[in-house]
């Protein structure tokens, strides 16, 4: 999940994925969206200004989002109308064409040149390269760089001058939701081990794949295609999808299809050939084998059916286990139902029970506790006066969180319920299949393209600065031999915010090492390009606190304003788990911000 805070230093006038103001800094001049996940869209809602530029197909989507309590209302018949969450910003954001060179006047005198590129991540998504005043800037936002891309963007003619030296990139701006040194099968493996799994069950079996959230389009395509069937699913996704084709305007009659807002639009909701519309494999029929009607919503086939479900993971462990995407990305809210957001895993469980009775041991005193989050990309939301120091605030925050285990632990005995009765009717075949399919870069992807670029500086747009610091984590050690310049910004800011730094942890060759959250941990550069290397095998690095996937990140609105809040609440767990005595200030939770604050009566 981004936690960048949308500045740029070589362009201060312009906002990147993050639309809140900043303090002590003038408003933006312009503002660039990569895509529609949501936690690139913070301060979004209520941006009444500057322009917002982004591709063609964001636009479109989001112009069309909802949220997921809206549309559900509105398919169950409680809301009349549907309810659109960036209506309002129709007339600011202004689309721009790929792989196309456009200068930008912010105010007269001030000129950018910004060109948009393909990022590989879901449709519309782009990565910025912005140009002007002596400076270069690549902004990734999410990225997926398999080999084949890298190659793509090292050919396009905006870029063929930084690639083969011609021109240097001050800063890549990079997507670091990954820095272990695991290897992600490519997306086409991916989709290869599904087909030729699906391939094993009766023709009459039906799938549902839960697409909960943009970038598994090919997916769709590539199971429509294998099996013969097109794929179900509600209105409001087909809704969104089919705002991707461009008609011609003048025909009032409807047809004319003259060219799609995105690559995989016309192969899932058609196309027009001559006067002749050829459907694509996106449908509203039910009465198919393929569903990704939406969960909380499904429809009459899926309930009244056994069915096998298809979950995409990251990549396979060499333990045999799976490892799943946990919020990386955001998109939560795009197509998955909160209800079933609000829910922790059995791991996530046994954290919180640990959690529960240090609360009901323990006689400190509680200042504020800032409880965002359980699980990452949720919207699991406590209000103040459960933070608030008291024994009847300790009690209300106690029942809270066994309410939520309650509801966790019925959800899951459902789940292996549904699976197992699924399971038995398919006699040896499971219930549930996954294959891997990530839709962020591995850490090897990420090394290739900063090496065909060799930028002077890397920024990362997703991080967790404390843990970072403490494991001695640094841009230096994860892409500096890639770079052509020594003074990387985001090492310094981190010695400068927490002090003297450590030196980075020691990695042999023959013991992978983790985080329990991917990019949360440091590994050594091994490769430039993705390699064949054996799978992540979930040996931890940091034994003693292993929390950060149960916590959204935290995005940061200042350079010095890093996770404060965050790391507090992992100093309080880290207290109730292993004793480790960390002294916990007040800290604000009422305006979003990361300053500590001043203490009463202080100055």
């Amino acid at each position: 999940m981004s936690t960048f805070n949308g500045l740029l230093a070589e362009f201060p006038d312009i906002r990147v994925d993050f639309f809140r103001n900043h303090l002590n800094r003038r408003p933006p001049l312009a503002c660039f969206l990569s895509h529609v996940h949501t936690d690139h869209l913070a301060g979004l809602d209520t941006l009444r200004s500057p322009f917002v530029y982004c591709s063609a197909a964001t636009r479109e989507i989001l112009l069309r989002l909802e949220t997921v309590s809206r549309r559900i209302n509105y398919a169950q018949g409680i809301l009349e109308a549907r309810i659109l969450s960036y209506k309002h910003l129709k007339n600011l954001l202004k689309p721009l064409p790929l792989d196309t060179p456009v200068e930008l006047e912010l105010e007269p005198g001030n000129h950018i040149q910004v060109t948009l590129l393909d990022a590989n991540h879901c449709p519309g998504a782009v990565m910025f390269l912005f140009e002007g005043h002596g400076k270069a800037a690549l902004y990734t936002g999410d990225i997926r760089s398999e080999p084949w891309h890298v190659n793509a963007v090292t050919r396009s003619p905006s870029m063929v001058q930084y690639a083969y030296g011609l021109k240097t990139l001050d800063t890549i701006y990079l997507d670091t939701s990954f820095t272990e040194d695991i290897k992600f099968p490519t997306k086409a493996q991916g989709i290869s081990e599904l087909l030729e799994k699906v391939s094993k069950y009766p023709p009459n079996t039906i799938f549902h794949f839960q697409a909960w959230t943009y970038g598994y389009e090919d997916v769709w395509v590539a199971l429509s295609k294998a099996l013969g069937s097109k794929v179900h699913v509600d209105e409001y996704k087909m809704g969104i999808y089919q705002s991707l084709l461009a008609k011609d305007p003048g025909n009032k009659r409807g047809f004319g299809v003259l060219h799609s807002l995105s690559p995989e639009a016309p192969a899932l909701v058609g196309f027009m050939r001559g006067n002749s519309y050829h459907p694509g494999c996106l449908t509203l029929d039910e009465n198919v084998r393929l569903h990704s009607c939406e969960k909380g919503n499904y429809c009459k086939t899926v309930r009244e059916n056994p069915i096998v479900q298809i979950h995409p993971v990251l990549t396979h462990l060499n333990n045999g286990e799976d490892l799943p995407e946990l919020g990386i990305g955001g998109g939560g809210d795009d197509l998955e139902r909160e209800e079933e957001e609000d829910r922790l895993s059995e791991v996530q469980i046994q954290m919180v029970m640990k959690f529960i009775r240090w609360l009901e041991e323990s006689t400190e005193k509680l200042e504020l506790l800032p409880l965002e989050s359980f699980v990452s990309g949720s919207k699991i939301e406590i209000g103040l006066e459960l933070l608030m120091s008291g024994t009847d605030n300790k009690t209300a925050l106690i029942n809270f969180l066994r309410d939520l285990i309650n509801k966790s632990e019925s959800q899951i005995a459902v789940n292996r319920s549904f699976l197992a009765a699924n399971s038995r009717a398919r006699g040896d075949l499971p219930g549930l299949i996954t294959f891997p399919y990530s839709r962020h870069s591995s850490y090897a992807e990420l090394c290739h393209l900063v090496d065909a670029f060799k930028p002077k500086d890397v920024w990362p747009n997703t991080v967790h600065p404390r843990e970072w610091f403490e494991q001695g984590i640094t841009i230096e050690h994860l892409f500096g031999k890639y770079c052509s310049g020594s003074e990387f910004r985001h090492d310094k800011l981190m010695d400068q915010v927490f002090g003297t730094r450590e030196e980075p942890i020691d990695i042999s060759d023959d013991s992978q090492a983790t985080a329990s959250h991917p990019g949360s941990s440091f590994c050594e550069p091994s490769s430039p390009a993705p390699h064949e290397d054996e799978a992540w095998d979930g040996t931890t690095l940091a034994p003693n606190l292993n929390l950060s996937s149960s916590f959204s990140h935290i995005s940061v609105q200042e350079d010095i304003h890093l996770d404060i809040r965050a790391h507090a609440f992992r100093m309080i767990l880290d207290n109730a788990i292993n004793n480790a005595g960390h002294e916990i200030g007040l800290i604000s939770t009422s305006d979003h911000h990361t300053n500590m604050d001043v203490e009463l009566g202080e100055t």
